[in-house]
């Protein structure tokens, strides 16, 4: 949190150490124009006082920015930008757009930080569902939830289990290649990892996921390869590139069920490949905890809820 307060002009960063003082479970620190700080926590959100200018919003991004907006501009583009530890910062204005795409965001009107949390353990849960005790190895897993339901702090966990080995199923460690677009699984600050993602991981950051993972294989030959939130085309062409390549694969989408989840064309393009052996979806209730996990039958060539 400390790293976070450090962004933020002087009055906003005491009245939020005040609401500190006696909370610490904050998720959300949300900004508006004109309007008041706004803390998200597990219980809920809670209004500060003190309301917002346009100046303290400038001031805010001008820092986030390192007083270069020019070099994160390919983030800002994104809606977001990931700041040191992973935490990220969404970002809100209005859209200047060029042949249909967006190439910057102007007049800046709200800013979300959104706070990043190693908990190492998390995924213990998940891991029966992950680990192919008979091969040795994981089966290609995607993990599934709506935002801010954790899976990626899992995910990051997760990685760190593999990569480390687990005693506890006799699984010893594999070389895990990750691809951290956002910089949120690993938290590159320089080249290192900010957050714990095992001793036979390698990182490769500010990359798209269709070309990091391209990447990684060439270079890293991994055994599992990792990236959060695939949906694009070319994230699905480049992971059936690395399950062909003789990788397995562990991933995580939006979605709050199956019949959603294959609203996006390009995941049932995936599914009906039949590439991913297991689909988790994660609790909206309560974090952490599994909702359902469908595995590929292949006689039935079809998923099948274990739950």
């Amino acid at each position: 949190m400390g790293a976070i307060l450090e962004y933020l002009p002087f009055n906003l960063k005491n009245e939020i150490l005040r609401y500190l003082q006696s909370n610490d479970d904050i998720e959300e620190i949300r900004i508006r124009v004109n309007r008041p700080i706004v803390l998200k926590g597990a219980e809920g959100n809670k209004v500060l006082t003190h309301i917002v200018t346009m100046e303290e919003i400038l001031e805010t991004f001008q820092r986030v920015c390192e007083n270069s907006i020019y070099s994160y501009k390919r983030q800002i583009c994104e809606g977001f930008i990931t700041i040191k530890n992973g935490h990220r910062v969404g970002i809100t204005g209005n859209c200047a757009f060029e042949n249909g795409q967006v190439i910057n965001i102007n007049y800046i009107s709200s800013l979300n930080f959104r706070v990043a949390r190693e908990k190492k353990g998390c995924s213990k849960v998940l891991l029966k569902y992950v680990i192919d005790l008979h091969n040795d190895s994981v089966f290609n897993t995607l993990i599934v939830s709506k935002p801010g339901c954790g899976k990626t702090t899992i995910l990051r966990d997760l990685v760190r289990n593999i990569s480390n080995g687990i005693s506890e199923y006799n699984f010893k460690g594999k070389t895990c290649g990750v691809v951290d677009e956002r910089g949120e699984i690993a938290a590159m600050n320089k080249g290192v990892p900010q957050n714990d993602v095992g001793i036979l991981t390698d990182v490769i950051d500010n990359v798209s996921k269709s070309r990091g993972m391209t990447m990684l294989i060439r270079s890293m030959a991994p055994e599992v390869i990792v990236c959060d939130e695939i949906g694009s085309k070319e994230d699905i062409q480049a992971i059936n590139y690395a399950i062909c390549s003789g990788v397995k694969g562990i991933f995580t989408a939006h979605g709050g069920s199956l019949e959603e989840l294959l609203l996006n064309n390009q995941i049932t393009e995936l599914l009906q490949k039949f590439i991913i052996e297991k689909i988790i979806f994660l609790s909206p209730e309560e974090k952490g905890k599994v909702k359902e996990v469908y595995y590929f039958n292949k006689n039935q060539k079809k998923y099948i809820n274990e739950f």
